[in-house]
């Protein structure tokens, strides 16, 4: 019997211990006389956050990705005129990339991908059209014929960013019953019914929420509760929180607590930490970290400092499934830079350590 307890325990240990073994995928740009080849693997080693490279997939402007529920797949942009989205197996001994396929994706300079709630339906935001399509994901991992299309039309009132729609993002809802879509040129977040069965949005029946004029909302994330929205906008680099309710968005508050300059290209990127607590944004035009405490009561927040990332123009970052480490991507500088988390206060301390990748600009996790 003491034999057979010792075994248990051993393994809960050997489990915990491997709980938070990562992989961390890094997407690039490869143009612009870029150094990188494509998309990075690398080996997460979370007792010190350091990362090790495993293995990298030509591809080219491999800009933003998504990781399928099963992990056995990675969806990327291919981030051009007349761009395309190329479909990836994973194998998780190896850490390599395979290529199942690659489709249009109907539109220029595709920015964004999402997957609903069942991995079976791809959602891709094209920034120059200011259009979105939906693929179906078809049992092998690879992309199928397509679902939908859907364009925007409209304007804001910046001349020089808002002459079209810009549409940056899509984020899918807790219920699978929504689809929220940033629109940076017009100043909306369009909310569209959706259906999981048939892998189209009901455009009839499509709502919105205005931002300020000029604001340019960019990216979103929502509550593990589903209870509340968190929006960063890009050109004015504020925060707004918004309850949540049956894909209706209420504004709570507006949050401004960037220094720099407005209108030039500064909120990026925004995340929660895996226990709620904090709210992280990216703000490309002072190379920072903005923190913010959460309410989870009541959804609001308050702003507790900001964090240089010791680096340039922080266009996306990360958390590890953990809390512990916070990485963010330094698209100026070609760096990804680590920070520890203070999971009572949210501040972040730099480790010291970075990586050196070309132009990288979005992280993803993937379980090892």
């Amino acid at each position: 019997m003491k034999k057979i307890i010792l075994l248990i325990v051993i393994g809960i240990i050997a489990c915990t211990g491997s709980s938070f073994a990562q992989y961390l995928v890094v997407g690039t740009y490869t143009n612009n006389n870029s150094t990188s080849e494509g998309i990075y693997i690398y080996d997460f080693d979370k007792t010190n956050g350091s990362l090790s490279k495993v293995s990298v997939a030509a591809t080219v402007n491999p800009s933003y990705q998504v990781v399928a529920p099963d992990q056995k797949n990675i969806y990327s942009v291919n981030e051009t005129d007349s761009g395309k989205i190329s479909a990836f197996g994973f194998n998780k001994k190896t850490g390599a990339l395979s290529l199942h396929n690659t489709v249009s994706s109907m539109g220029d300079n595709p920015c964004y991908l999402e997957l609903d709630k069942s991995g079976k339906w791809l959602f891709c935001s094209n920034y120059s059209s200011g259009s979105f399509c939906i693929y179906p994901v078809l049992p092998n991992g690879s992309l199928g014929a397509l679902s939908q299309f859907v364009k925007h039309e409209g304007s804001g009132p910046d001349t020089s960013r808002q002459q079209s729609p810009h549409v940056h993002s899509t984020t899918i809802s807790p219920d699978n019953k929504f689809l929220f879509v940033c629109d940076l040129g017009t100043d909306k977040i369009v909310t569209y019914p959706f259906n999981a069965k048939t892998g189209k949005v009901d455009e009839a029946h499509a709502f919105y929420t205005t931002t300020a004029p000029g604001a340019g909302p960019r990216h979103m994330i929502i509550s593990k509760n589903g209870k509340f929205v968190y929006n960063i906008t890009e050109m004015g680099g504020t925060v707004s929180a918004y309850r949540l309710s049956n894909g209706k968005l209420q504004l709570l508050q507006t949050a401004d607590a960037l220094k720099a300059e407005k209108g030039k290209a500064a909120g990026a990127d925004i995340h929660l930490s895996p226990d709620g607590n904090f709210l992280y944004v990216s703000q490309r035009s002072n190379s920072t970290i903005e923190i913010f405490k959460v309410n989870r009561n009541d959804g609001e927040i308050t702003f507790v400092g900001s964090q240089s990332t010791n680096g340039n123009f922080p266009r996306n970052f990360t958390i590890d499934p953990s809390g512990s480490y916070l990485l963010a991507a330094n698209q100026k500088s070609d760096n990804v830079t680590i920070f520890k988390i203070n999971k009572a206060t949210g501040l972040l301390t730099p480790t010291g350590a970075d990586v050196k990748v070309g132009i990288p600009v979005s992280l993803k996790w993937i379980a090892r």
